[in-house]
């Protein structure tokens, strides 16, 4: 188990502290205790139900938790108003398990709407950096494109070029490989480590894909949902060679076992 109650330190983009989840008198998880270094690939893993995606949404500010802190360096997220999360939130961008791209939009018009509702450039300035964000994705040329017109895992990079559109320092991504075949899947995740490594970003991916794990994964935490608490956080290779708890060897060895 990692350290209780962690405190902020300047390695720190994220820290869960003491966090409790839950709806009514169901609790989901508690005692959630970790950090996510800055530049982090931070993986929430384990198994289905347990709370992962969940988590995210706390994260990114959709549901308030029964109780404990979530701290963007040295700022309680949910001890801020209206306001003051949401300036705060545009630091950070999300991808979702869908791409929850717009249907009727075309994929630079997608990718306009947060710099319209969030900046001053101008319409001219807007197009030059939807096709730089589409190019960034290995989109370049698609901007007139609707999604109905591109493969899942184009639409996958489309949904991140929009994550991508005010240069975020926080990137979340919810389940990101769901749906796509090994070659797609494999090379997002090649993107994800590109875009850590160009943009400086911090990444933090909800998934249960053991080859996306071990190949992106520089630290993790394991939600377990019969204790509903963590019982292991790491790097993902680390916590297969060390950790001797069952629960995470059976997930992680899972493929291996079959």
């Amino acid at each position: 188990m990692p350290p209780q109650n962690p405190s902020p330190t300047v390695k720190d983009a994220i820290v869960i502290d003491n966090l409790t989840m839950g709806y009514g008198d169901f609790i989901i998880q508690k005692d959630l205790n970790f950090g996510i270094h800055r530049g982090d690939i931070f993986i929430i893993m384990g198994g289905s139900g347990c709370g992962k995606s969940t988590l995210l949404r706390h994260m990114i500010g959709l549901l308030r938790p029964k109780n404990g802190r979530i701290l963007y360096g040295d700022r309680d997220l949910w001890a801020l108003d209206i306001d003051g999360r949401e300036t705060l939130l545009r630091g950070t961008g999300v991808l979702y398990q869908q791409g929850a791209l717009w249907s009727s939009m075309t994929l630079a018009e997608n990718i306009a709407m947060p710099l319209q509702a969030y900046t001053d450039l101008s319409p001219g300035e807007i197009d030059d950096l939807c096709a730089v964000k589409l190019a960034l994705v290995g989109l370049a040329g698609f901007e007139s494109y609707y999604p109905s017109q591109i493969s899942g895992g184009m639409q996958k990079r489309a949904g991140l070029a929009r994550a991508l559109a005010l240069d975020p320092e926080i990137l979340f991504f919810d389940e990101p490989s769901a749906g796509l075949d090994p070659i797609s899947s494999r090379l997002l995740d090649d993107l994800i480590i590109e875009l850590r490594d160009s943009l400086g970003a911090t990444i933090v991916v909800v998934t249960h894909e053991l080859a996306s794990i071990f190949a992106i994964g520089t630290n993790s935490v394991f939600l377990d949902p019969t204790t509903k608490t963590m019982i292991a956080q790491g790097k993902p290779g680390d916590l297969l060679e060390h950790c001797d708890n069952p629960t995470v060897q059976h997930f992680l060895r899972r493929e291996t076992n079959a």
